[in-house]
């Protein structure tokens, strides 16, 4: 193939795949990476799939990064004349010219190849920035083809040295065989029918952990698609009378598992006693999965036990679309969220990558308790899928309406696919641990404060908005200058809130350790939702907005947790707001009929009333009708292969934090840092928040898209992100 070079070719080393920004990486090397990560993956996951003809996919996917529009983009080449600018101004795919190379390739292969690179960044058709190649083939004509194929004959001979550098056979391939090979693909993806592509998922998750890790992808690929170690949790030494979950077997042949009991039985443990594979662990809050990781990484030995940051990336500017962030597949425990699993019902970017790196999984849905109708049906079709590719099951709560658990007992295949667990009111007595005093005006609350901190008491005050916990915070901060106090909400860059979440359970709740103790004594924390689920924190005293009631259970749990021989029967004070006016993110029908619920003049909450109180404020299973969204529905896809939905019904519909922020002081390390750094900077917001004030900040083109805020830090610090929130959800 010498022949073909031309004397004032650039050497292959300096062929770039990424720019300087994502490490200057050669095309040859990220080829190399992908290479290498593919094959394990096809491997590893449970579909079936052709080992040879994935890492050939992978060899091929991006040989149109040698094209010189992609070259003088990345290297940021501006032309000299207004001509030269002009001759260069055209839409370029990389991976439609990747199939240019299609001729070096047997053409019974030519198929399997083409569901592998030609949509692992865009869909086919209908792309939001309409860059497909149906698209581009619809708009542009034979001027798409030519654009691909610009200056063939200087460019070309790179994929041909990279396919020689794997040991690939080559041909010449002339400028009417690339066009042909294009035109195929085009064909191909004409006929394509209703269904999801495994080859398109195999492809992009292989691609996007081998751009995660770059030059460590081959020592980062060791330790994945391992089994958990769980021993911890089956440890005899574990067994106690305080935590009866771990007094009953988990040693049953039924499939998938629905266990109702208190908070602090031990349902993590029994869950994850529960689980045969690999683990994804789902907690209802972003915020609250950080302690869950924590908690498991400390109790499991395995390497690559992931936490899922962010549901979506989503560029605000233009239409909407949605990215699952989904670059670490294959991890022995991924916790995550349930709204970052919605990717498999509604068929957003990354979808086929997710269901790969679900199938035959255990999954754990734990604290299913929902604020909106959506966020129900939601979960009701999760569950659904997840049983087609063959997952196991396993639900727990304190908080489920008796209705919705039969329905999801129903949709596991009843008793003789379930395995049911629940406390008896005997038991759920022992759990009896809060007195609750209705507040019917927030003007006695100083007072109340007053007298918790004369008795050196640790308060925890929780509020439905980020705003009203900002406001309150300012407030006592004036009132009580001399008292510890803390503002967590989830509107912290991520690293600052988990720094927050450690002095949270250390300094403030105390950890027995030496230097903390019992902790601060008094101290004040204002929170939001955030403190709900999963925090392992124990208060004196609780004073919080009216909200849904199995909500409200999970706020009461941080209060009185501690549970030992010596604290069963002892009760600590909670106080609940009467809901007047604006109740948002919730519904004031729901939070008035919970309030009502509540007992008063701190008399005991009983928890074997619980379930009853529940059923009481939800009565009946209100789905709300989301099946126009699904991508299966009555037994088959309604989705086109290799395309995704671009509409975002997750941000639309469930209010959920998906679009990103950062600090204007954060600007510029964001620029030159990796993944996992940026994530620590960014801080995530709603959607409709941010995207109201768009056209007031920058929005970078890099990482998570996210908006560049111009907030002091000083003022940052104390208050956490400052924003007009709109209908805000934690």
């Amino acid at each position: 193939m010498e022949t073909l070079l031309e004397v004032n070719m650039l050497p292959l080393n300096k062929i770039l795949a990424k720019s300087i920004n994502y490490g200057s990486l050669t095309l040859l090397e990220h080829t190399q990476q992908v290479s290498k990560a593919i094959e394990l993956f096809a491997q590893k996951y449970a579909f079936n799939f052709d080992v040879e003809i994935a890492k050939k996919g992978a060899i091929l996917h991006d040989l149109g990064k040698a094209h010189p529009h992609f070259q003088r983009k990345i290297n940021k080449i501006n032309g000299t004349t207004l001509v030269e600018n002009r001759e260069w101004d055209f839409t370029h795919r990389h991976e439609i010219s990747s199939l240019a190379f299609l001729p070096c390739f047997p053409s019974y292969e030519w198929d399997s190849l083409i569901d592998l690179v030609v949509a692992h960044h865009k869909s086919i058709q209908d792309d939001p920035t309409g860059r497909g190649i149906l698209d581009l083939m619809q708009k542009e004509g034979d001027e798409m083809i030519d654009n691909h194929l610009k200056d063939w004959e200087i460019w070309y001979p790179y994929g041909i040295q990279i396919l020689q550098y794997f040991q690939l056979p080559t041909v010449a391939i002339s400028r009417k065989d690339a066009e042909n090979a294009i035109l195929y693909a085009v064909k191909y993806c004409k006929k394509k029918s209703f269904n999801f592509s495994p080859a398109r998922g195999l492809l992009k998750s292989a691609d996007h952990f081998a751009s995660a890790f770059m030059h460590s992808t081959e020592e980062k690929l060791k330790p994945l698609f391992e089994r958990p170690d769980l021993a911890y949790y089956h440890d005899e030494k574990r067994k106690s009378d305080i935590y009866p979950l771990s007094q009953i077997s988990t040693n049953d042949s039924r499939r998938h598992t629905l266990v109702v009991a208190s908070t602090g039985a031990g349902k993590t443990d029994f869950l994850l006693r529960r689980c045969y594979g690999r683990v994804f662990y789902t907690l209802p809050f972003q915020a609250s999965i950080n302690a869950m990781w924590e908690r498991i990484c400390k109790t499991v030995p395995n390497k690559d036990i992931r936490l899922l940051h962010a549901t979506s990336k989503i560029i605000a500017r233009g239409k909407i679309d949605e990215q699952i962030l989904q670059p670490l597949a294959g991890s022995a425990i991924k916790v995550l969220t349930p709204h970052q699993l919605a990717a498999i019902i509604f068929g957003t970017s990354g979808f086929e990558t997710m269901i790969l790196d679900l199938e035959g999984t255990d999954v754990i849905l734990d604290e299913i308790h929902t604020y909106s109708d959506y966020s129900r049906s939601m979960v009701l079709e999760i569950v659904k899928t997840l049983l087609r590719f063959n997952c196991r099951i396993h639900i727990g709560t304190a908080t489920m309406p008796s209705i919705l658990y039969n329905e999801l007992k129903k949709i596991l295949g009843g008793e003789d696919n379930v395995y049911e667990v629940k406390l008896s009111d005997e038991i759920l007595d022992t759990f009896n641990r809060h007195q609750v005093s209705k507040i019917e005006n927030e003007d006695i609350i100083p007072d109340i404060l007053s007298k918790a901190f004369d008795d050196k008491e640790k308060v925890l005050m929780v509020y439905n908005t980020i705003n009203k916990a900002q406001d309150a915070y300012m407030d006592f901060k004036k009132k009580f200058p001399a008292i510890d106090m803390m503002l967590i909400h989830s509107r912290f860059r991520r690293g600052d809130r988990v720094d927050l979440e450690t002095r949270l359970k250390t300094e403030f709740n105390g950890d027995g350790s030496e230097i903390y103790g019992n902790g601060l004594t008094p101290c004040l924390v204002i929170s939001t939702q955030v403190v709900e689920v999963s925090l392992d924190i124990s208060f004196d005293r609780m004073i919080t907005q009216a909200a849904p009631l199995d909500g409200l259970i999970q706020r009461f749990g941080r209060v009185n947790r501690k549970r030992s021989k010596d604290t069963i029967g002892k009760y600590k004070p909670v106080h609940v707001i009467k809901p007047i006016g604006n109740v948002l993110p919730y519904k004031m029908e729901i939070v008035r009929a919970s309030y009502e619920q509540l007992p008063d003049n701190f008399d005991v909450l009983e928890e074997h009333t619980l379930q009853k109180k529940i059923d009481e404020v939800f009565p009946s299973l209100d789905l709300k009708a989301i099946e126009t969204h699904l991508i299966y529905r009555d037994n088959g896809y309604t989705i086109k292969e290799l395309t995704n939905y671009k509409k975002a019904v997750i941000v639309e519909a469930l209010e959920i934090e998906s679009a990103t922020c950062i600090l204007e002081c954060d600007r510029d390390k964001y620029l030159t840092a990796n993944w996992e750094e940026r994530i620590m900077m960014e801080i995530p917001v709603n959607y409709k928040t941010i995207t109201r004030q768009k056209m007031k900040y920058e929005q970078l083109e890099i990482g998570a898209y996210p908006f560049v805020v111009p907030q002091e830090e000083e003022m940052y610090k104390i208050l956490g992100l400052q924003l007009v929130e709109h209908n805000p959800f934690l």
